[in-house]
């Protein structure tokens, strides 16, 4: 079954989201958190790469991934649309080996079977539903892996819930954390998918939590009086709290080409 086509409005709010980010991308690179080593140890031991493997990152940000990655000594490629984004991955790896690219997935070039492993972290559902699939697959040699990380934070009651609210109030009512759905089986171009899941307890600083919260999409694209609005309530809901308590959760679904 295909992803149901996206209205011409949906496509509209999603390209004009998914370049807001490099506007903030020292703040994105300062507060939103890594992978787990478990999570990144177990994606490559599946997709059996090693050094002399090609690896492209999809929508590498400012390289939370790309440093981990980039170790392992893979022939890594990492792109990104944002050039203030690829500037901070170039800088997150300084002194090894990553070829950067500032480009839309949709308009990278590269030949057939170029890759051993496709992998794109909290960033994969910004591309056209038309190729999001098909150019991994056509990107891949047999036998090559997609991986698709996300993560994001469950902060404890009563901060979660009030954000909770707080999102619901200015997004029509709506949640704002909702899960993808699946849809890499019913692509017909990858085996069956393998799922990971991660869940860690953590602590953050209240200014890091707002820096946090504003580097997300909606924010991002409300006007400058409703954002600066925003982050007044969060701080006003933060108190005088020095430490904020979470469970940062990570997912990984990954999938060999057919």
């Amino acid at each position: 079954m295909a992803e149901p086509a996206e209205t011409e409005q949906q496509r509209g709010v999603r390209h004009r989201q998914r370049v807001l980010f490099d506007g903030v991308a020292q703040l994105y690179q300062s507060t939103r958190p890594g992978y787990p080593a478990e999570i990144i140890a177990f994606m490559l031991e599946t997709a059996g790469v090693g050094a002399a493997s090609s690896v492209l990152e999809i929508g590498c940000g400012p390289g939370q991934l790309t440093r981990d990655l980039a170790r392992y000594g893979f022939r890594l490629t990492a792109i990104d649309i944002g050039q203030e984004m690829i500037a901070a991955a170039r800088r997150s790896v300084r002194g090894l080996a990553v070829e950067f690219q500032v480009t839309p997935f949709e308009d990278f070039a590269a030949a057939d079977a170029s890759f051993d492993l496709v992998v794109s972290a909290t960033a994969f559902h910004w591309i056209d539903p038309e190729v999001k699939f098909s150019k991994p697959a056509r990107l891949l040699r047999p036998g090559g892996w997609l991986a698709i990380l996300s993560t994001g934070e469950r902060y404890d009651d009563p901060l979660g819930a009030a954000l909770d609210g707080m999102w619901a109030a200015r997004s029509d009512g709506q949640v704002r954390r909702r899960p993808p759905p699946d849809e890499i089986t019913a692509s017909g171009l990858f085996g069956e998918p393998v799922h990971r899941e991660h869940e860690q307890r953590t602590v953050l600083a209240p200014e890091a939590v707002i820096g946090l919260e504003n580097t997300r999409a909606t924010p991002l694209s409300w006007p400058a009086a409703a954002r600066q609005a925003f982050t007044e309530e969060l701080r006003a809901q933060l108190g005088s709290a020095t430490e904020v308590h979470l469970t940062q959760h990570t997912a990984l679904t990954m999938a060999q080409v057919s």
